[in-house]
């Protein structure tokens, strides 16, 4: 009878260390497929970070018909990667996320025109084709000509949008004047596809005053209630911009891990993480004021919201992260 005790108490004892050791599940959605835009993550994985943390993460790469908002609203991750105007948009329309970090400082989005066509300035867009993503990506776009006040409608005195595919095929078959593009991915393909830089006139949103916050890190607002989610999201973040500090000292290492996890084309992502550690931020994750404060203005004033959000994003994360 004493051997039996023992033994029940031994395998009652090893569950409960088994459960008390169990690693946090964590499932992060990104906003496009595998690719350097998200190396951090994938670093973060490969290199033991989240498990240093406790984390089991599950890592979903994105797509063109993948929407992050929707995904979490539907229950399908804890925490997903999205612009912060498709952010407040969704927000505004009942999916309360939050920002918990802002791993990017500067944007990346720019258009670009042929220099041999007829678009040379700003002053040219009007009664022009230009190149836009949606799905979310398009809000920087129409608050841009908002602020030029030209419509968005087509005719002689506004701009013709073209819904544009995710590449560079609208420019190479003339298809739009301008078309859209990141800075770490496709003013690549067109440079790739035979165009020269000199070839190109640059319209680059940072530049131009126009930039929004893009690819933070959000949650839903309910969760943030829960303290054991707040300290798991912490874990998380500081495992996560650890996995970003890595991939910008070592973008070599990083575009290799993003290739062995079904990234396309290693010297592309090469190319693509070396202009990706361009837009990170002090590696604290702290969402900088004045860029919210201008994202969310932009926003406004294009009534991509109906009023200015509030309590759309919280530095608690990253600051516990950074204890």
């Amino acid at each position: 009878m004493k051997k039996m005790m023992g033994l029940l108490l031994g395998g009652a004892m090893a569950l409960a260390a088994g459960q008390a050791w169990a690693a946090d599940p964590v499932t992060l959605q990104l906003k496009w497929v595998t690719q350097a835009q998200f190396a951090g993550y994938y670093v973060a994985e490969e290199k033991g970070f989240y498990d240093e943390e406790n984390l089991d993460v599950t890592i979903k790469p994105g797509g063109p018909d993948i929407a992050p908002e929707q995904v979490i609203a539907g229950g399908g991750a804890d925490v997903v990667v999205t612009w912060m105007a498709a952010a407040l948009s969704a927000r505004d329309k009942g999916v309360p996320l939050v920002n918990i970090a802002q791993p990017f400082a500067k944007s990346g989005l720019q258009m670009v025109c042929p220099k041999d066509g007829p678009v040379q300035t700003e002053a040219d867009f009007k009664g022009k084709t230009l190149g836009v993503w949606f799905f979310g990506n398009e809000y920087p776009f129409y608050a841009w000509m908002n602020k030029l006040g030209l419509s968005t409608e087509g005719g002689p005195e506004g701009v013709t949008v073209l819904k544009q595919s995710f590449d560079v095929q609208p420019l190479v078959q003339k298809q739009a004047d301008c078309i859209s593009v990141m800075t770490y991915n496709e003013y690549w393909q067109a440079i790739d596809a035979g165009f020269k830089p000199e070839d190109l006139v640059v319209f680059n949103y940072t530049e131009l005053g126009n930039a929004m916050l893009e690819d933070g890190l959000y949650v839903m607002e309910d969760k943030l209630q829960d303290p054991a989610f707040k300290d798991k999201m912490a874990r998380f973040v500081r495992a996560s911009l650890k996995g970003w500090e890595y991939a910008k000292e070592n973008p070599e290492e990083a575009a290799e891990i993003v290739v062995d996890n079904g990234g396309q084309d290693e010297n592309h992502q090469k190319r693509m993480m070396g202009e990706v550690a361009k837009l990170l931020g002090d590696g604290t994750g702290k969402l900088d004021q004045q860029a919210y404060e201008q994202t969310a203005k932009m926003v406004v004033d294009q009534k991509i919201v109906s009023k200015a959000p509030e309590g759309a994003y919280t530095n608690e994360i990253v600051e516990a992260a950074q204890q």
